[in-house]
């Protein structure tokens, strides 16, 4: 069966185990992680979309993962928490999106991904002021970050990187992570140090 035409958009948040800033982006994914590995978590909130005629509109969800090494080597582990209000049509949808099996950004990484973990289901909390914010899907993630200011003291907008190729938005905010805790689909991380890597941008994904 064809793959229905999709769209979503909505808001990103992202905290990751390397220091701040990760060094994989600028370092087109061929750099050692800070920490020698990477985990991180990616959450979506979707204000508006729909797949072929199943509305995900107002729905999220996060996708967890595991690099070993420098990001570009492969063998991650990757899986998805998807939103506990979606319908078992919503969710197949999300996972499609999130997985890249349904083409967009995410098929770009699937050739680096050697285990998928599963699909678990939660109730999502996205709660954001101004340049703070925080992600909560119940037991599963706890993670909350505060954007990076630069040094002119005038400015109310937080540091940004550019034209980063990343999957989720070519321009997003840095942000420092104030807390990150994963305990969901085997990956266990913890962190509470507001030394971590976050980061955060509007995104808008579509089918081919």
């Amino acid at each position: 069966m064809a793959t229905p035409g999709w769209n979503v958009s909505g808001q990103y948040y992202e905290t990751c185990s390397c220091d701040f800033v990760c060094p994989c982006v600028p370092g087109q994914m061929t750099v050692r992680p800070s920490k020698g590995s990477c985990t991180f978590a990616m959450a979506f909130k979707i204000d508006r979309g729909s797949y072929g005629n199943v509305s995900l509109d107002s729905l999220g969800f996060i996708i967890l993962g595991f690099t070993p090494e420098a990001m570009g080597n492969g063998n991650w582990s990757v899986g998805l928490i998807a939103d506990e209000r979606a319908s078992v049509d919503q969710r197949e949808a999300i996972t499609a999106i999130a997985s890249g099996s349904a083409g967009g950004p995410m098929s770009a990484l699937s050739g680096l991904i050697g285990k998928f973990l599963g699909v678990e289901t939660a109730p999502i909390r996205f709660d954001r002021n101004g340049a703070n914010w925080s992600v909560k899907a119940a037991s599963l993630v706890d993670m909350a970050a505060e954007g990076a200011k630069g040094i002119n003291p005038n400015s109310t907008e937080p540091l940004h990187l550019d034209n980063t190729g990343h999957p989720a938005a070519d321009r997003f905010a840095l942000a420092h992570a104030s807390k990150s805790h994963v305990h969901a689909l085997g990956l266990r991380w913890d962190d509470a140090t507001g030394k971590n890597n976050g980061q955060y941008a509007p995104f808008s994904w579509r089918s081919a």
